[in-house]
């Protein structure tokens, strides 16, 4: 049996649904209430992680834990050691962390000082562990969806400034794989996609997706602060940006993590723009 946090989250759902395929026994954890829907295999547990206690029962016969802090997680509660400590307790033999790539490559950044609080704590509960560090998400670009939906028009930084940014499907894909495989203890796996894209060239794929002409916006770093701070903590519109903005060369390299574990390329932003084109219309 797996453990799966944050399982209502877009990484979290996947995740499970790939579990539940393969013919795994699912516990997905969240704190909202219970889907009314069930799939086969899965059952649904509600709890906060930052709670440990709460999670104890849905570690219960669990062999494997998938850790994904969410929200307020990110930047308080109690200490991750008290939540692995419960799991080594349960019985947990295996532990998957999704962190960020901004741990390794900006060390001194505080919006990713609690994941490396977790993952310093995964490191020394004693237990098999995998670490998965994604770069920037390809699903960040729902937040223009409003505005290419009612503008054909897309708002954003840094137009010319290209990242690999990563399919969340496919680090669901790497968390099932590093889960249920063997030969994953101990790494630290860097995801991102398979090429390097501006957001203009984000934009471009969407209005080819589409079929229309979508009209890219250079916002200033000002503008484009104002804006991410309504709905983002400080810290985190700010190392955002600087990610963003002046990428460090590691932060800009084209990771093989993805092929290595998944024996696939990893999906370009182009297909997930298809895939979710109904966020757009």
């Amino acid at each position: 049996m797996i453990t799966v946090t944050g399982a209502t989250g877009n990484i979290g759902r996947t995740l499970v649904e790939l579990l539940a395929e393969a013919g795994e026994e699912v516990v997905a954890v969240s704190r909202r209430p219970q889907p009314a829907h069930r799939a086969a295999g899965v059952r649904w547990a509600q709890a906060d992680i930052g709670d440990a206690k709460s999670v104890r029962p849905a570690l219960t016969g669990a062999r494997a834990l998938f850790i994904l802090l969410a929200g307020e997680l990110n930047s308080r509660g109690e200490s991750p050691n008290v939540l692995l400590d419960t799991a080594t307790d349960a019985g947990i033999e295996r532990v998957v962390l999704v962190s960020s790539q901004v741990s390794a490559t900006r060390p001194e950044a505080l919006s990713h000082a609690r994941l490396r609080e977790f993952e310093a704590a995964v490191r020394a509960s004693g237990q098999s562990f995998t670490i998965l560090r994604p770069g920037g998400f390809a699903s960040n670009a729902f937040a223009w969806a409003e505005t290419v939906r009612t503008e054909r028009t897309v708002f954003a930084p840094f137009g010319d400034v290209a990242l690999p940014v990563i399919d969340p499907a496919d680090i669901a894909a790497v968390a099932a794989a590093v889960l249920r495989e063997d030969g994953h203890a101990g790494r630290a796996y860097e995801l991102t996609g398979p090429e390097l894209i501006s957001p203009r060239q984000q934009a471009a794929a969407i209005s080819e997706a589409l079929g229309e002409k979508v009209t890219f916006v250079e916002l200033s770093r000002e503008d484009a602060h104002a804006r991410m701070a309504q709905f983002m903590p400080e810290q985190i519109v700010t190392s955002t940006l600087d990610v963003l903005g002046v990428p460090l060369p590691a932060e800009q390299k084209i990771s093989p993590d993805v092929a290595t574990v998944l024996h696939r390329p990893a999906r370009p932003f182009a297909e997930w723009a298809a895939r979710n084109l109904p966020a757009f219309r």
